[in-house]
């Protein structure tokens, strides 16, 4: 059993989530028993050239994989689920999660060749852990179908892990928030809550699901002869009913586009989350073959994303080709650091004579975020003893943190936490204990982890200043010099260039003057001097400091 001066403690370890947003991942720890909430992922940034995800680091759980008893997801968006393909190829746990949840998660495990024990639960069922947690699913609105906050049963307590979510009244298909549980596990004395940060800095409410479907019915409505396109997030299920619902309404066939798109579309329709009559749906292919004022189109690409549906549409790389007054929606809102990327695509938008309405012009998108007054519901219902603010940068947490306060909470109980702490909790406990190995893997391909800081100085050098290969071929049966190649790459390419590596060849040359090429120890001295020379003389001329590679091959 944990101890902190000889008492039972609860330790809470961040391995993703907090100080970020996105690769949510939590670790609580009990004893001889570990209990993983979610398992998500984020995009590189712009300083990770060539990397396609980042997961976090696992591996601390992997150096206590005997005592990790399960995972349990909140819900099933990628900066929840997205890390699972990798991590559970070495810790091979059980998974929870609600039906769409783990239909999502199925598909991208089958796709990954993993195999896992995948469990579906409903909101309101109880799951124990080994013999220290007791997990309650509680049903919550959010931005995907079957979200849920979580109660955790602890030898010391109740923690609440709220997820994702909002307090929306007027859900599509009932999939309102459980406030009257919510309000009955506060009266149990909670030890913890963890609670999302993410729009703390948004003052009010989150807008209604069914709000959106009403603005874009307006839309409709007074664009009856043009072709619509939406793009949302895939993961959106209710948006996406609303929107097949609506194209029926209008007598519109429905187009889905985008890998993702198409994924989630027939998950969500194999489990009964998505309802569509098959005479309703119209191919890729067969667009063509349907007037304007007869179609909606329904892609990916909300963010911009350089290879997603609509930005391959606007680039005119599509089997889809704009029309002119075609109707975009775009019904999503940035993801913070995706603005270029978004506003490109709006630009080529109009370009081709299409008409563009986003988040800034109507409501056509609502978050699945809880705003301040939703998240100060949550605290009073809750009533916690302990809070740690989770899910958002730092000034999120910090924000958060200040409206603990402000509703009357000590700041002494209240911890920011970033990855890599670990928070004690005790009765009377609530301190930051020893870190733990955390950070990020970056997925390159098929590798996970192997794209270091190293390769990425390289990766952004290559990309800032280019590279010039110097390559001495050399006869070691005479003892002399027969060939000296010079090429660059991402460098330069003009007249003077030429000039300045022919130059460079007479540098070479010098070095190798005085050496004896028949001795090979004396290779490596040269590739290094050639290194150094070069470096030295590139920079004199040019003020540019590409990559040298030397070598030196034997004929």
């Amino acid at each position: 059993m944990n101890n902190y001066n000889n008492k039972p403690i609860l330790r809470v370890i961040f391995l993703g989530g907090v100080g970020e947003i996105g690769k949510n991942m939590t670790a609580l720890e009990f004893g001889e028993d570990i209990l993983v909430i979610d398992c998500g992922s984020t995009f590189p940034g712009g300083d990770m050239p060539g990397v396609d995800l980042v997961i976090p680091d696992p591996a601390y759980l992997i150096e206590n994989r005997d005592k990790v008893r399960g995972i349990v997801l909140t819900h099933g968006h990628e900066d929840h689920i997205g890390g699972l393909p990798y991590i559970l190829k070495d810790i091979n746990v059980p998974v929870y999660g609600t039906e769409l949840t783990i239909a999502i998660l199925e598909a991208k495990l089958r796709e990954a060749k993993v195999n896992a024990e995948l469990n579906v639960i409903k909101p309101q069922a109880v799951v124990p852990f080994g013999k220290n947690f007791k997990v309650e699913f509680v049903n919550v609105s959010h931005s995907i179908a079957g979200s849920c906050a979580l109660a955790i049963q602890t030898p010391l307590g109740l923690i609440f892990h709220t997820g994702d979510f909002k307090v929306d009244y007027t859900p599509v298909q009932g999939n309102i928030i459980d406030l009257s549980r919510i309000a009955e596990l506060g009266k149990k004395e909670v030890l913890l809550l963890l609670a999302e940060s993410t729009n703390i800095e948004r003052p009010g409410f989150t807008l209604s699901e069914t709000a959106v479907g009403k603005s874009i019915n307006g839309i409709l409505q007074e664009n009856t002869e043009s072709r619509i396109f939406v793009t949302t997030f895939a993961s959106n299920i209710h948006r996406l009913q609303q929107l097949v619902d609506l194209a029926a309404k209008y007598k519109r066939k429905v187009v889905f586009a985008g890998r993702s798109m198409l994924n989630i579309v027939d998950c969500a329709m194999r489990i009964g989350e998505l309802k569509i009559p098959s005479d309703n749906l119209v191919e890729v292919d067969d667009v063509g073959s349907y007037a304007d004022k007869e179609l909606m189109i329904i892609t990916t690409g909300s963010q911009g994303e350089p290879m997603s549906a609509l930005t391959r549409i606007a680039n005119d790389e599509s089997k889809i080709k704009l029309h002119y007054n075609d109707l975009v929606i775009i019904s999503a809102s940035p993801i913070p650091g995706n603005e270029r990327m978004i506003y490109s695509v709006i630009n080529n938008l109009y370009r081709h004579g299409a008409k563009v309405i986003y988040e800034s012009l109507a409501e056509v998108h609502a978050s699945g975020h809880a705003c301040r007054e939703e998240l100060k519901l949550i605290h009073s219902l809750i009533k916690p003893k302990f809070f740690i603010p989770v899910h958002g940068e730092h000034r999120h947490q910090k924000k958060h943190a200040d409206l603990a306060i402000q509703m009357g909470m000590r700041p002494s109980n209240i911890i920011i936490a970033d990855i890599g702490d670990v928070v004690e909790v005790g009765p009377k406990t609530f301190a930051l204990g020893e870190k733990v190995h955390s950070g990020a893997l970056l997925v390159d391909g098929l590798g996970v982890g192997e794209v270091g800081s190293l390769v990425l100085r390289d990766r952004k050098h290559l990309a800032q200043e280019g590279a010039v290969v110097a390559a001495v071929c050399v006869d070691k049966n005479k003892g002399e010099v027969v060939g000296i190649e010079i090429a660059s790459r991402g460098f330069a390419y003009t007249a003077d260039t030429d000039e300045l590596l022919g130059s460079a060849k007479e540098i070479i040359r010098d070095i190798f003057a005085g050496m004896d090429v028949k001795a090979q120890e004396d290779w490596n001295n040269a590739k290094a001097a050639m290194r150094r020379e070069l470096k030295n003389f590139i920079f004199r001329n040019t003020k540019r400091n590409p990559m040298i590679i030397s070598q030196v091959v034997e004929i």
